[in-house]
């Protein structure tokens, strides 16, 4: 697994969203002070493909992942194995009540030369091949896809901060754990129980075989050889049957004929013996003359009626219109009527007139009394004002009305009763309103009665000239009267029409259905001769249907006749072509039985029968043949069947029973465990300047001095830069050789070291730093470290900075 591009948002310190972009940093180191999130890059490396963080003490739970102040949280990797990218997703979210859960989780296998930028368009919801769409399905789509599980990926490829020294100082048995866990040991113990189920399941086969054998036990070659004989035998008498098909056939052939011609003989006398002359075909012929008479007689009489119906209605027609005749006569009246109206509006107006007149000449008093009263409430206010002033004048002193010096004072002024005046000035004005209502009342009756006695003239001048040389009233009257009277008429006659019409309908009616039966005759006669037709009947005259009847009822009688005096002949030839194909049945049937082969029934026994019948036999025997065959083929399959699951059985027995011994595992650790001092033993020399190389021996770890006259030193004695000299080496072995030694097909395509190197002294640091550039330059690998140390990094080609502020952690890249 190598990571091309990281993308965390809401991740631990990641608040906002960052992108940090592995592409061409082979060699690159996560520096910034302690705290600032370094490790957690490697932890969204870790959580993004396995759900979990080796610094949760493998809890299985994501609440560590959300930011404390985030409600969401979003980790993508994009990744290469083996040469394909891949991208893995997971996204979290804070529900209402706390809890966080994972919302989405995704592996895909990108396409090729896919342009990573398309990433950052977050409408995009798959980008190439779904291999996972759950959490559940992560953790084997991962697993196949990366090489290795969540614990040997944390001791391989991504070392965590503390756990450098776990395998150097770790028990035996622990450390036996360890390698047994990484190398994937357990499988050889899944082997052996895979193994042990298997023989359990081949004694079942075996036993399932034998107990099928024992069905099969008739399943012989006797069995199949006597099969294969009565099918020859049966195909034999197949072939003697078909030989004697044509001989039944013709036998058959000429008794049907025989038969036949005996049956057509007799339906020919029965049909000629059938034909008789229907009840009553004497009276159809004069019945319908009959009505065909009546018919002409109610014709005649319908004639006459309609003809004087016509009459009627034409002197009707010429009398005139009444209809026109009543609007003139209304005309007359409406005339008069409206002549006498006009004569009484005149006088009406007359009298509207002289009414109207009065009125206007009471208005006209009443104004002039209400003018008189209104004047007198004037005079009587300007003396109560003076009045009322009159106190006020002072000899000398100037008027307060005219302004001028008065001389000498007025005498004493009684003021008039001013309500009063008031009083009789409103009983003037209602007694003034009063009349000019009754004189526009008396005006607008005068107006409205002249215009009426207008309208009125103009009616009557208009009707007297549409009246000027109409007859009068009492001639139109009398003109009515003669209209009725035709009318009268008039519908005595159509009424008188109706009943010849009646009787003209029921004798037609009677003659159809005369005429019917006359026709249903014909043709019963028609069909009785047809059905004869073939024997040459008498022809028939249209003319005399009794007649004709008669003459073809005589000369059936006289064929039926003829045709029972032949049955003798026919019977006999009949019953001597019947008895030649029974003997022919006879011979068939013999050869059924010397061959065991039922026959079929008396009804149903043709020569098609026969050959159905050994046909069948023969496909019968052929079917028991294949049947014997197939089940010695049965036997002998499951025989050798038996056999394989003897062998599986032994075999699975033998490799449970070896994989079952404790020496097998040992043998494999022993092995692992050389290698891994070996390989660790090199890398250390290498750190150490040649000082230092690893030994093994009875489960412990010890450090050879090369400068102390090989001195060996248990592992808990070093200081603290010499044991992450040794925890570094054997790390570095484990990871290079799980590839190697580990039962899956890993590719360590990348390391990271999450490591305290601050305890190394400056010599050592450099020794450290040389070893992981040689690594870096030489290798196949990704190599990552996380540090603070600013002169380690300095060394290191590309560097993630990360920074930590308020808002949370920031990483920016820089390269040398």
């Amino acid at each position: 697994m190598r990571p091309v591009r990281l993308d965390v948002a809401g991740f631990t310190v990641f608040r906002d969203e960052t992108t940090i972009d592995f592409t061409g940093a082979e060699f690159f180191v996560l520096l910034g002070p302690t705290g600032s999130g370094k490790s957690t890059v490697l932890d969204a490396i870790c959580f993004a493909l396995y759900g979990t963080v080796p610094r949760w003490d493998h809890l299985r739970s994501v609440e560590n992942a959300l930011s404390p102040s985030a409600s969401e949280a979003r980790v993508r990797l994009v990744f290469e194995s083996a040469g394909v990218r891949y991208v893995a997703t997971r996204v979290l979210r804070r529900s209402a009540r706390g809890k966080v859960n994972t919302v989405r989780a995704g592996l895909e296998r990108l396409p090729a030369g896919l342009d990573l930028s398309t990433l950052d368009d977050t409408g995009r919801d798959e980008l190439g091949e779904v291999l996972a769409g759950t959490p559940s399905e992560m953790v084997e789509a991962v697993a196949a896809t990366v090489g290795m599980p969540y614990e040997q990926f944390t001791t391989c490829v991504v070392l965590p901060q503390g756990e450098f020294a776990e395998f150097l100082h770790a028990k035996p048995a622990k450390r036996q754990e360890i390698l047994v866990n990484l190398l994937g040991l357990r499988v050889y113990q899944r082997v052996a129980e895979r193994a042990r189920l298997a023989a359990k399941e081949a004694d079942s086969d075996v036993r399932a075989a034998e107990a099928l054998l024992a069905d099969l036990s008739d399943a012989t070659e006797q069995a199949v050889t006597e099969a294969a004989e009565r099918v020859a035998q049966l195909r034999e008498l197949d072939a003697q049957v078909a030989a004697r098909v044509p001989e039944l056939t013709d036998a058959e052939r000429q008794a049907a004929d025989a038969r036949e011609a005996l049956a057509e003989l007799d339906a020919e006398g029965r049909l000629l013996a059938g034909v008789t002359a229907p009840a009553g075909v004497a009276e159809l012929a004069s019945g319908a003359e009959r009505a065909a008479a009546a018919v002409g007689t109610a014709l005649a009489a319908v004639t006459d009626a309609e003809t004087a119906e016509e009459q009627a209605a034409r002197r009707l027609e010429e009398a005139g219109d009444a209809a026109a005749l009543r609007v003139l006569l209304d005309r007359h009246r409406e005339h008069d009527r409206l002549a006498a109206e006009l004569t009484e509006v005149g006088r009406q107006i007359e009298t509207l007139t002289a009414d109207r007149d009065a009125a206007a000449g009471r208005l006209a008093a009443a104004e002039t009394a209400l003018a008189a009263a209104e004047a007198a409430v004037a005079a009587a206010q300007t003396a109560q004002t003076a009045a009322a002033l009159r106190p006020e004048l002072h000899v000398g002193e100037p008027c307060p009305v005219c302004a001028q010096p008065v001389d000498t004072l007025p005498p004493p002024i009684d003021a008039p009763a001013l309500s009063a005046a008031r009083n009789t000035a409103s009983k003037a004005r209602a007694a003034r309103d009063t009349a000019d209502r009754a004189a526009r009342d008396r005006s607008g009756a005068c107006t409205a009665a002249t215009h009426h006695r207008s309208q009125l003239a103009g009616r009557v001048e208009v009707l007297t000239a549409e009246l000027a040389g109409q007859p009068t009233p009492d001639e139109l009257t009398a003109r009515l009267a003669g209209l009725d009277e035709l009318r009268a008429a008039h519908a005595a006659a159509r009424t008188a029409v109706a009943q010849p019409r009646r009787e003209l309908q029921r004798a037609r009616s009677a003659a159809d259905d005369a005429d019917r039966r006359l026709r249903t005759g014909w043709r019963a006669y028609d069909e009785a001769r047809d059905a004869v037709s073939r024997f040459g009947p008498p022809a028939a005259d249209r003319d005399d249907l009794a007649g004709a009847w008669s003459a073809l009822v005589v000369w059936c009688a006289a064929a039926a006749d003829e045709r029972r005096a032949a049955r003798a002949d026919r019977l006999a030839a009949a019953k001597r072509a019947a008895a030649a194909a029974d003997a022919v049945r006879g011979k068939v049937g013999a050869l059924l039985a010397e061959c065991g082969v039922a026959g079929p029934g008396e009804q149903d026994a043709d020569a098609a029968a026969y050959q159905l019948v050994t046909a069948l036999a023969v496909q019968q025997a052929e079917a028991e043949h294949r049947r014997a065959a197939e089940r010695g083929e049965q036997s002998a399959a499951l025989r050798a069947r038996r056999a394989e699951h003897v062998r599986c059985a032994e075999v699975a027995r033998a490799l449970a029973g070896h994989l079952a011994a404790d020496r097998f595992q040992r043998w494999l650790l022993t092995e692992a465990m050389d290698l891994l001092v070996d390989g660790a033993s090199t890398i250390l020399r290498e750190l150490s300047a040649g000082q230092y190389s690893l030994a093994y021996d009875g489960g412990e770890f010890f450090v050879v001095d090369h400068h102390d006259a090989e001195l060996r030193r248990a592992v808990r004695t070093l200081s603290g830069g010499e044991t992450f000299q040794a925890s570094l080496a054997l790390a570095l072995a484990l990871s290079e050789q799980l590839a190697g030694l580990s039962t899956t097909a890993t590719s360590l395509e990348s390391i990271m070291l999450d490591e305290g190197f601050g305890t190394l002294d400056p010599g050592t640091l450099d020794t450290v730093a040389a070893t992981l550039e040689n690594l870096a330059a030489h290798g196949d690998r990704m190599v990552g470290l996380v540090t603070h140390v600013a002169e380690l990094a300095e060394r290191i080609p590309v560097r993630f900075v990360v920074r930590k502020d308020a808002r949370g952690a920031h990483v920016t890249r820089e390269s040398t």
